[in-house]
């Protein structure tokens, strides 16, 4: 069988464009280069700031298959290290806390928390054996909007920088005041990439999220693709006379709204007048993966019925999400499809998209 990466490259003219080939949702092989050249090569969100707010808070993670520390120094530096000891693998910190040093669970190896190795367990007589050779291996990490991010790439760009316009779009919400209120998991049987494609566009408000789209003013959808990531927006609608069931915002202004931001490869922040939700899509084989959301309100609001409302009416849109996401995932497998087109007017982002990928994929092809 032919590689499908090989020739992989998406016209840049939407209107002549032909969405990624079905293999590349369902091949194994893809899988693993998705480790490789993407989840390795961008900036993903592996935390957030209230684990790590003071000096000796960390928690630990796990990267497109690579063990992860991420630390708080002792002058308030954020710090990130493979948490794999120099000496033969074994784990230097497990879980999440806060401490003054690391000690290797296997041999008992010391580490600082700038990931200096502080000592070496019964290493007398080993020739040439210099301590600050097995210092822990750095990770590059940074913060924004509270949250907490990696990059396994040595010549990463600065995550800012990665952003781009995304930093004053999100600004205007106010989501780093916000506390964490709930947490859900969702497995889900679909290729990561048959969810983001599904999240990128309004085109399916109609059919397959009725509640939402009675929220949306569907006729003013915007979806505007930046560099490395897409923002869609919507004004609300909100009460009108004769309403049989209550909207959940009972007035419209022009600053009412909600903004979906997606950013390659695979996080999104959702962003509602009064709550903000994290989602992370995180592949776990070619036709499985998980989605991650966890909602933020402002803390005075969390004993309120409107969290919780706010919480079960995102947990249904995400269900009618799965739902059409598994079904296409198996139709993707079937003889009669190979690839499709884009709408012009309502698949401005899966496009977008799906040129990031060709591009993060096989980068020889840029357009």
């Amino acid at each position: 069988m032919p590689n499908p990466l090989e020739s992989l490259s998406i016209e840049q003219d939407a209107s002549r464009a032909w969405t990624l080939p079905a293999q590349l949702y369902t091949d194994a092989a893809v899988y693993a280069a998705e480790k490789d050249k993407v989840f390795s090569r961008t900036w993903q969100v592996v935390g957030h700031h209230s684990q790590v707010e003071n000096p000796g808070d960390y928690f630990t993670a796990e990267l497109a298959g690579e063990p992860l520390l991420i630390v708080r120094g002792t002058g308030g530096e954020l710090r990130g290290f493979y948490n794999v000891c120099r000496h033969r693998a074994g784990p230097p910190a497990e879980g999440c806390g806060s401490r003054k040093l690391f000690r290797c669970g296997y041999h008992g190896w010391t580490y600082g928390l700038d990931g200096a190795l502080i000592s070496a367990t019964e290493i007398e007589g080993v020739a040439g054996f210099r301590p600050e050779d097995f210092s822990l291996v750095p990770v590059h990490t940074a913060e924004w909007f509270n949250l907490v991010f990696v990059n396994l790439d040595p010549a990463a760009r600065p995550l800012g920088e990665f952003l781009g316009e995304l930093t004053n779009q999100a600004e205007r919400f106010s989501f780093p005041g916000m506390k964490l209120f709930e947490r859900r998991t969702y497995d889900m049987k679909c290729n990561w990439k048959t969810y983001v494609d599904n999240y990128l566009e309004g085109y399916h408000l109609p059919s397959v999220h009725p509640g939402l789209n009675r929220e949306l003013d569907f006729s003013a959808y915007v979806v505007e693709p930046h560099a490395r990531h897409v923002r869609q927006c919507s004004p609300i609608r909100g009460a009108q006379p004769g309403d049989a069931t209550p909207r959940r915002y009972q007035e419209a202004r022009e600053d009412l709204t909600t903004d979906y931001f997606w950013v390659f490869p695979n996080w999104m922040l959702n962003c509602y007048p009064d709550n903000v939700s994290l989602n992370i899509v995180l592949p776990v084989e070619a036709e499985r993966s998980l989605a991650i959301f966890e909602w933020y309100l402002p803390e005075k609001d969390h004993s309120s019925p409107a969290a919780k409302a706010s919480v079960e009416f995102s947990h249904q849109i995400q269900v009618e999400d799965v739902g059409i996401c598994e079904v296409v995932q198996k139709n993707l497998r079937s003889h009669s499809y190979s690839r499709g087109r884009f709408s012009v007017k309502q698949e401005k982002g899966v496009h977008a998209f799906h040129r990031m990928y060709a591009e993060a994929m096989n980068p020889n092809n840029r357009q």
